[in-house]
């Protein structure tokens, strides 16, 4: 039997990295965070280890620091072309260098390179970062602490010097040699209701009577399966508010850091509008790739990836309102498009589509995201009808930052609405073509359901255009405000606001006030929210606004190192360096310059093993990865360059050219839920027609339907259509998210059809159907 010190990778080499332990302190929508990596070297050699891992997009990273052997070492952000070369120089020297980058493709990938760790020498790597964090629909702060870094996609033809190229070995989960650990403290002047996880946790204990602060952690023995997510509810979530946080006394004042810094956040009440647009070109952008097989959770019974999408898309087509056009789009190394030009929404052309999105299959291979949207992008614009394009991917790009900027660049002509599938799907992608468009995302992972969230953002798409957004400021004399977050451009009922300002000038007395004002017109009625604040600016250790802040102006000029325009890039490497943030220029370098002497020998390379998701076949010797392709254990040593090549060669059991898998995944769109059948034979104006397929579902006989029919001035469709939605409300009124558009256009067309009737057909169809409907569900 080999004998090995300490653990090892699959490959029998010791692993430098022991333990990932995290300090989260939450207050109020804001997440501060600190993770910190245990290094050892157990080997008889000097050590040189890169570890790459995840990172949320929206993470403002501000500090990095080793302590080895007990002396800190603060390392500094510099330009990242010569931090990457003093780097070099300093472990040729013999001496010991610690090096953090972002990833040259995505903002959402980190590198964190450790060089000659001496034998049997201890360090450990603290990095810091501060970030929003995002509202969902019910009301729950989300923080996701990323465990899961999926393979990224290579475009053909194209090489670049990318974090993802580094050839990390991949484990099964059960022999990751590192461990996690996680404690959160949560605070709101508001009160904390509760607090959920998708991952085991400890008991909440609250650290106040008024429950204004609560402290929990990870249980012990996470096993990187899924990334860490928290929900935590506050009593109050939707509260304005503004904060002003004080500038660095040792800065210039005229200087980003030197000067207070505000953040605003506004909930905009935003009225309710039942008469959603019917104009309109929507686009649905589906990734079709072999990732898209893999199931949406490692749950057994769980749908695949690609059987979820086919579900959404039907209820989208159902749910699209008459007179718009649409097209659909699946691509993976190439793309295929439903039609050569978007069509006018029909009985014919939804029919057409919908049993083209029953036969689609993951089997398009790769991720190549770029040539189709430059496809759409190509079409002329459809007059009346702005184009909504919504993005279904598991964010396994590399290129990143050109998607984002082709994005971007036609971004006056439309709006996105993206959606990140499963485990591990690219932040940096997914936010990004939101943001820089307009539009919203959103995130399916664990047993979240894909289809209610892209039905609340179709429900975006379909809000009549809040217009001529604007934001007013009131100071006293010599005080002004410079706007660091981009100006707003679209506002969405129900959804928060968060702008970042700097104020310069002589603050006034500590008693003085400002005024912050956001007027916009819907609909031709004008609206506007003000807010008054206390200009007397608070101290924050960590200056926490201002890093938010930095972050918000980093992201809105930085493209990457090659998309980046050189003046953007001239303004970001300095606010950058200010402010400390990093960006794709610059990144944190410390040398341990306190060494009595170089460290001697040849130094070795160890690359940190990253898990591989796995759920086991009837072969033991085949995993399949959340997002990777299925690998036999020998070759989980695969870089990530060639993980797709050892598919085509080894066959995937998961991918759709397994014959059973086809008649599978086709038939669980068409006959699995009554919910899902009954949605299938909705037509597109509407309603529904009275026959034995409808029958089924509703559980009574074609003959006592006709026999019930109490209008004889309104036809069988029409009574047909009052009976389907009385059955959505009694039998599917939990996923009422789903539903609720095309149950809208339902009683629209019921209205048209029996009129004064509809009070009488409600009534019998709840007789019927043993229901305790409200007529007034049917008010129109």
């Amino acid at each position: 039997m080999e004998g090995s010190c300490g653990l090892i990778t699959l490959q029998k080499k010791p692993v430098a990295l022991k333990s990932i332990s995290v300090t989260l302190s939450i207050h109020e929508f804001v997440a501060c965070v600190s993770a910190t990596l245990n290094y050892e070297n157990e080997e008889k050699v000097p050590l040189e280890a890169s570890f790459v891992f995840p990172m949320d997009e929206d993470s403002a990273v501000y500090s990095f620091e080793a302590l080895v052997d007990g002396k800190k070492i603060v390392a500094e952000l510099q330009d990242k072309m010569e931090a990457q070369h003093k780097y070099e120089d300093a472990i040729s020297q013999g001496q010991e260098a610690y090096l953090l980058e972002e990833d040259s493709d995505s903002r959402d990938v980190f590198c964190c390179n450790v060089g000659n760790l001496q034998p049997g020498s201890k360090v450990e790597l603290t990095l810091r970062y501060v970030q929003e964090l995002p509202l969902d629909a019910d009301g729950a702060l989300r923080y996701v602490l990323p465990a899961i870094l999926n393979p990224r996609y290579h475009l053909s033809g194209r090489l670049e010097d990318s974090c993802l190229d580094i050839k990390t070995p991949l484990v099964p989960l059960d022999e990751l040699p590192y461990t996690l650990s996680m404690v959160a403290t949560i605070s709101s002047q508001h009160g904390i209701q509760r607090v959920h996880s998708n991952c085991p946790l400890s008991a909440v204990a609250f650290l106040a009577d008024d429950k204004t602060s609560a402290q929990v952690s990870l249980a012990e023995g996470h096993k990187f399966d899924r990334d860490v997510e928290l929900l935590i509810y506050y009593r109050e979530v939707h509260s304005p508010r503004v904060s002003v946080e004080a500038g660095m006394l040792e800065k210039k004042p005229d200087s980003l850091m030197g000067d207070p810094s505000v953040m605003v956040s506004f909930y905009p009440n935003i009225p309710e509008d039942e008469a959603s647009v019917t104009c309109g070109e929507f686009v649905f952008l589906m990734d079709c790739s072999g990732s898209m097989q893999c199931p949406m959770n490692n749950q057994d019974g769980s749908q695949s990836r690609i059987e979820a999408a086919q579900e959404t898309l039907i209820l989208l087509l159902k749910s699209l309102p008459i007179g718009c056009y649409f097209n659909i789009y699946q691509f993976g190394s190439s793309y295929k498009e439903f039609f050569p030009e978007s069509v006018k929404y029909t009985q014919q052309t939804m029919e057409e589509a919908v049993n083209r999105v029953k036969l689609m299959r993951a089997d398009l291979g790769g991720t190549e995201i770029l040539a189709p949207l430059q496809n759409i992008y190509r079409k002329p614009p459809i007059s009346g009808h702005p184009l909504q394009l919504f993005v279904f991917t598991d964010g396994e790009v590399s290129d990143t930052f050109s998607v984002i900027k082709e994005v971007q660049s036609n971004g006056n002509k439309h709006r996105c609405f993206s959606f990140g599938i499963g485990e591990g799907a690219s932040t940096s992608l997914i936010k990004s073509i939101a943001r820089v468009s307009g539009g919203t995302s959103e995130f399916i992972t664990g047993k979240d359901r894909m289809q209610p969230k892209v039905l609340r953002s179709l429900k975006h798409s379909l809000q009549p255009a809040v217009e001529d957004i604007s934001l007013s400021w009131n100071l006293p004399p010599g005080v002004s405000a410079n706007l660091l977050s981009p100006e707003p451009t679209v506002i969405f009922r129900g959804q928060r606001l968060i702008l970042y300002a700097r104020l310069t000038g002589k603050m006034p007395a500590a008693e003085a006030t400002g005024e912050v004002g956001l007027k916009y017109t819907l609909q031709d009625k004008r609206f506007e929210d003000k807010l008054t604040f206390s200009l007397q600016p608070k101290p924050d250790a960590d200056l926490t606004i201002h890093r938010l802040a930095a972050k918000s102006f980093i992201q809105t000029k930085d493209l990457g190192l090659t998309q980046t325009p050189a003046m953007d890039k001239k303004d970001v490497l300095k606010i950058s360096i200010e402010s400390g943030v990093i960006s794709s220029f610059t990144a944190f370098i410390a040398i341990n310059k306190e060494l009595k002497k170089p460290v001697q020998g040849p130094r070795v390379y160890r690359e940190i093993p990253r898990p591989v998701l796995y759920k086991a076949f009837k072969s033991p010797r085949i995993l399949c990865g959340s997002g990777a392709p299925l690998l036999h254990a020998q070759s989980l040593g695969s870089t990530y360059s060639s993980l797709r090549c050892s598919v085509s060669m080894m066959g995937n059991p998961c991918s759709s050219n397994n014959s059973s898998t086809k008649s599978k995944s086709s038939h669980k769109v068409i006959g699995g839920t009554k919910l899902m059948q009954l949605i299938d034979l909705q037509k597109a104006n509407g309603s529904w027609d009275l026959n034995e397929d409808l029958t089924k579902i509703l559980g009574v006989s074609l003959e006592d339907l006709l026999a019930a029919h109490p209008a004889q001035h309104v036809d069988l469709s029409g009574w047909a259509t009052v009976l389907a939605v009385v059955w959505l409300h009694t039998h599917g009124k939990d996923q009422k998210m789903e539903w609720e558009l095309l149950e809208r256009k339902a009683v629209a067309w019921i209205h048209t059809q029996a009129g004064s009737n509809v009070p009488t057909l409600v009534k019998t169809a709840n007789t019927l159907l043993k229901s305790s409907v409200d007529p007034a569900v049917f008010a129109p």
